[in-house]
């Protein structure tokens, strides 16, 4: 018995420093020394983003035990580009549904159930989360293809009056903008948002 605990300390000590790629691959392989390291490694920060929205800390808790426990439960399927930003969106959202639950809590205590007014509220929250997610995504985009999808989606310019306002052609500003638009898909696919929303 002691040896197994050993051999599994070991293991869990010889992953303190290893790459986030190599935890990754190590926990859909079912590694539990690998679950723990991210653990250790991220609860903290996962814990600051939920109490940054909740100001609860047994709340917060457990909207970061929810993420863990979820990202145990579907290791082998997950995908995941960047731990770091796939943990953040799943907090970020698990708080959301939080928040949410609370007002459906509060609306039958107060007798005051409305389907659609329900529905409406979780579409508002829906939509907020994920223009914070996606302009999280933008700021990352290089400079002139970052320009381009905000005139174009922000300001609703054309690609002609873009490429006028850029001192570029429309068939870059074009380039651009569908560089962006594939970047944005594959970000929101990589970070499983759509999983957890329907999970």
């Amino acid at each position: 018995m002691s040896s197994r605990l050993s051999s599994g300390t070991n293991r869990r000590s010889n992953l303190s420093g290893a790459p986030e790629k190599d935890l990754v691959w190590e926990l859909k392989s079912g590694s539990a020394a690998a679950f723990g390291e991210i653990y250790d490694r991220y609860w903290k920060i996962l814990l600051a983003i939920a109490f940054n929205r909740l100001a609860d800390r047994q709340a917060s808790e457990e909207a970061v035990q929810e993420v863990f426990l979820s990202l145990w439960a579907r290791r082998e399927d997950v995908l995941i580009e960047s731990l770091p930003a796939y943990l953040a969106t799943a907090v970020k959202f698990t708080v959301f549904r939080q928040l949410l639950n609370e007002k459906r809590r509060k609306n039958l205590l107060e007798q005051n159930y409305h389907p659609h007014k329900e529905q409406f509220e979780e579409t508002k929250i829906y939509g907020k989360f994920l223009e914070e997610y996606i302009q999280g995504i933008v700021e990352k985009l290089p400079e002139k293809c970052r320009l381009v999808f905000k005139y174009s989606r922000e300001e609703g310019m054309t690609l002609p009056e873009i490429a006028k306002e850029m001192n570029i052609s429309v068939k870059t500003a074009e380039a651009h903008l569908t560089k962006a638009l594939k970047t944005l898909r594959g970000s929101l696919k990589r970070s499983g948002l759509f999983i957890w929303i329907f999970f």
